[in-house]
């Protein structure tokens, strides 16, 4: 069952230039050059139920801005979407009390209150039954391992000690879909492991449908077997993560250590050098030469020890963001 649907949706933004000076202020006040900023260009895409979908995109790619369109909070430009069959900029009380969104740089608990007082604020919003609520409460507390601190002061609380509460406003009504962006900006490495793995978990108990933004590849390669990539407004990859290497670029890594200094222009023969030390290298060469381009350094150049590996998911995204308006149909 399809839960999330997007249909060549796009959202313009009007705005004005005015170059500094009190002259320029006065004529602005008559006449004024409108531009306009197209942030989501068409895009369209569908997610089934229970899937958690990586949504990424370099800074100003028009993320965050499709989310705030699929959770009501923005109206489109064009085109149309669902989300669990309603439109979401109708604002429908069924469709608000069945999802979430997390945004990790902004908050929704107050900040000067205990984050359970937030939390019963939120019961009586979505008309949650006292004993489901308790049940939900102490389920999720004990999942985070934060039942210790619902009577501290947000303000005090740690960055990853916020987010884990974060959380459990988002899904103490049980909601059918959830958007998080950035959920684990500024977290350190065990902090970020927490949460990933809390969510894979809940995820896999209820179903839950999730679109995942994040910088950090950890999150995305934890979590999310498909990928959404778009850059300038436009959907540029939709498929499994892995296979980003393959439509990008069919290139792959040999990194080499010798048994004595080798001259960079030496191992540039074979490939485009990324890494040099003199001992040591990593080029990158054609799958297609690989073969040969192997053997050949086997033999001219005093190999210690040799490794053959894949284009980091890291890079193949960058290639997909260079492409900008290059369009892919969706794979696997």
């Amino acid at each position: 069952m399809i839960a999330i649907q997007v249909d060549q949706l796009s959202k313009s933004y009007a705005y004005y230039t005015k170059e500094a000076g009190l002259k320029h202020s006065l004529r602005n006040l008559f006449r004024r050059e409108r531009l306009e900023k197209e942030a989501v260009k068409g895009i369209s895409f569908a997610i089934e139920e229970g899937e958690m979908v990586g949504f990424l995109g370099p800074n100003g790619a028009g993320k965050t801005t499709t989310l705030k369109m699929l959770a009501g909070i923005l109206h489109p430009s064009s085109g149309s979407a669902t989300v669990l069959g309603h439109v979401p900029w109708e604002r429908s009380k069924r469709l608000k009390m069945q999802f979430s969104i997390v945004m990790g740089q902004k908050n929704q608990l107050w900040w000067d209150l205990p984050a359970n007082e937030s939390f019963l604020l939120n019961r009586y919003m979505y008309e949650i039954e006292e004993h489901a609520y308790r049940r939900t409460l102490d389920e999720l507390t004990e999942l985070l391992d934060v039942k210790e601190l619902l009577g501290v002061q947000v303000r005090k609380l740690s960055l990853g000690e916020r987010m884990k509460m974060e959380l459990i406003a988002a899904l103490l009504h049980r909601p059918k879909v959830v958007f998080l962006d950035e959920p684990t900006i500024g977290l350190d490495f065990m902090s970020q492991k927490k949460i990933r793995d809390f969510l894979k978990y809940y995820n896999q108990e209820t179903n839950l449908t999730v679109i995942l933004t994040s910088h950090y590849m950890n999150d995305i390669e934890d979590l999310c077997k498909r990928s959404i990539i778009i850059n300038n407004g436009r959907l540029v990859y939709d498929g499994e993560l892995r296979s980003v290497n393959e439509i990008v670029s069919e290139k792959k890594l040999l990194k080499l250590k010798f048994h004595q200094s080798v001259a960079r222009e030496q191992l540039a023969r074979f490939g485009t050098v990324k890494e040099y030390e003199g001992v040591q290298g990593t080029i990158e060469v054609d799958r297609e030469q690989l073969k040969t381009n192997t053997a050949k350094i086997l033999e001219q150049l005093p190999v210690l020890d040799l490794n053959i590996e894949d284009i980091p998911i890291e890079e193949g995204i960058a290639r997909l963001y260079r492409k900008g308006g290059t369009e892919h149909e969706r794979v696997g």
